[in-house]
């Protein structure tokens, strides 16, 4: 049988990547969306995938989800918390409510769908791996993303310390901090801004979702049950 694996927003960057990786390692994939309809709907038609739309910051619609996905295939082996958003701002023009949305969407909402994953399938099959997408921002901070950065520093204490609360019941836990990644997220840098950050990695070049995705198909293998509670940084040497 088929494994099972929920990637959160996954209809465009490095989740749509990530899905497509796991796809072709026999994967049953099941990805959310929040707006990007045309593009998931596009993935189901060519990848032969599931796709839900959800807003991950409504709680009683993650849990729809999930027993919809529990309903149709058992279980849920592996769980990748993607679906994010960033801004960037002086740390004195954001506003609380600025503030709380980032953290609600970046990291209140990966304690909701973990949480509804591991209640309604991974603790009872005593199985499973999650696979949180933190970033390198997370571990260094970055000037003019203040709530951003704090959004995904909890995401990487949130998986060490569920690492450690779940090893018993077989479950992993792991985060994947990427560093400069070509995505829409990066779309408004200018080529100067984008040589400047060349510059500051040792690899020279910005990273591309491929590097990503397959660290995420890794960690949900076999080959990575004995690896838990650990922040990989996939940033090209940038913050060595």
């Amino acid at each position: 049988m088929n494994k099972t694996v929920l990637i959160t927003g996954a209809a465009k960057g490095i989740g749509k990547q990530i899905a497509i990786d796991f796809k072709n390692a026999g994967y049953n994939v099941c990805i959310t969306y929040n707006k990007s309809e045309n593009e998931a709907k596009e993935m189901k038609e060519n990848l032969d995938i599931d796709i839900y739309q959800l807003d991950i910051t409504k709680k009683h619609d993650i849990d729809i989800v999930i027993d919809q996905i529990v309903s149709k295939y058992g279980k849920i082996d592996c769980l990748v918390n993607n679906a994010g958003i960033c801004d960037y701002s002086l740390f004195t023009d954001i506003s609380e409510d600025t503030f709380i949305n980032m953290i609600n969407t970046n990291l209140t909402s990966v304690f909701n769908i973990t949480k509804s994953v591991l209640n309604k399938t991974m603790i009872r099959e005593k199985n499973g791996s999650i696979i949180n997408i933190s970033s390198i921002w997370g571990i260094t901070g970055s000037s003019c993303e203040v709530h951003y950065s704090t959004s995904k520093a909890g995401v990487i204490g949130m998986t060490k310390s569920l690492a450690k609360e779940l090893g018993l019941s077989n479950i992993t836990v792991n985060s994947i901090a990427p560093g400069v990644i070509e995505t829409d997220m990066i779309g408004n840098l200018s080529e100067d801004d984008l040589n400047e950050l060349k510059m500051q990695i040792p690899l020279n070049r910005i990273g591309n979702s491929s590097d990503i995705s397959g660290m995420a198909v890794f960690l949900a293998s076999d080959n990575a049950r004995y690896i838990t509670g650990q922040v990989i940084t996939i940033d090209g040497g940038m913050c060595i």
